[in-house]
């Protein structure tokens, strides 16, 4: 009882201070991640639920995602300088999903780099995203503007601070989802192509394509994989995890439209006993639902007409 009254101390006292109380782990050499919970947004949390991390090269940092909050970003810029005085050199918004740009207020624009249609997304849908995190998040968020990358990042391999990196192209969770191999290590930072025992976000998402990006990502060699939600992992089961909980998600809503079900029939049924240990599985089903299953309903009536249309007579059978 005594260790739970002062876990909650601490945790009371955190969000008072707002302090994310950000521990970078050493994964390999020079690379560090920044593991969030597996959570949705909370004023507990504060937004502290997505995997950002940093690149030590040898004359500067690289840093990956940026977090939720002006707060987030700044404490994080303070957890880089406690393990390196070197400069911060290029700062990487790997898609635009709030989580992972609203700390951009921490670092110089000019260093900011995202793929074009990230910064687009940034800059057209970052003000909704905004507010709707303050309304989840509460003071955490306060003093947090949206800040638009300054530099450009297409797919290649670029010196970044005197280190390697890969920069790859994809899509599927969002319209652009750039994942970053750093070449000395192997270590490959997946974004939220990957989740980690916890259930995918889907608000942006085609899943046919995000299958099929896991199937490309599948076949990259890498020594360590940083998912965008959970915990690190040195094998592909995160990936393969994912892959199976999108390919029942996509089975199921499609399997809803076609026997005619509504939306309340589709937010009641459970979720299969291999994906219910997932952190906030039922919530984010429900959520995929309401994303996904109209499109699906629409799918589902053409498919039907299509087939009506084939069966009916035309008139040159009817003539005959």
């Amino acid at each position: 009882m005594a260790g739970l009254i002062g876990a909650a101390t601490a945790l009371s006292c955190a969000a008072a201070d707002f302090d994310y109380q950000l521990a970078p782990e050493r994964i390999a050499d020079g690379v560090y991640v920044l593991v969030g919970r597996t959570e949705d947004f909370s004023f507990d949390n504060g937004g502290n639920i997505v995997n950002t991390s940093f690149i030590v090269g040898d004359s500067g940092v690289t840093v990956i995602d940026t977090g939720s909050s002006k707060r987030y970003g700044e404490q994080l810029r303070a957890a880089i300088a406690r393990i390196t005085p070197l400069p911060i050199t290029l700062v990487i918004n790997t898609h635009h999903h709030p989580d992972h740009f609203l700390g951009n207020q921490g670092f110089a624009t000019a260093i900011l780099a995202a793929t074009p249609t990230t910064t687009h997304g940034i800059e057209t849908e970052g003000p909704a995203f905004l507010d709707n995190m303050y309304r989840l998040n509460g003071d955490w968020m306060l003093g947090t503007e949206v800040v638009v990358p300054g530099a450009t990042l297409e797919p290649g391999r670029i010196d970044s601070g005197g280190r390697k990196l890969e920069i790859l192209t994809f899509d599927g969770h969002t319209a652009s989802d750039l994942v970053v191999r750093d070449i000395r290590t192997g270590t490959l930072f997946a974004s939220d192509l990957v989740f980690n025992g916890r259930a995918p976000t889907t608000p942006h998402a085609d899943i046919a394509t995000w299958l099929e990006a896991l199937d490309r990502l599948q076949q990259i060699p890498f020594s360590h994989l940083v998912p965008g939600h959970g915990a690190i992992a040195t094998d592909t089961r995160p990936i393969e995890q994912t892959r199976r909980y999108l390919q029942w998600l996509s089975r199921t809503i499609a399997e809803g439209a076609e026997q005619g079900l509504d939306m309340t029939e589709m937010l009641e049924k459970p979720v299969p006993a291999e994906f219910a240990g997932l952190a906030v599985v039922d919530k984010e089903y429900r959520r995929s639902v309401v994303h996904l299953f109209p499109q699906a309903e629409l799918a589902a009536l053409r498919a039907a007409s299509a087939r009506k249309a084939m069966a009916s007579p035309t008139f040159e059978h009817i003539a005959k």
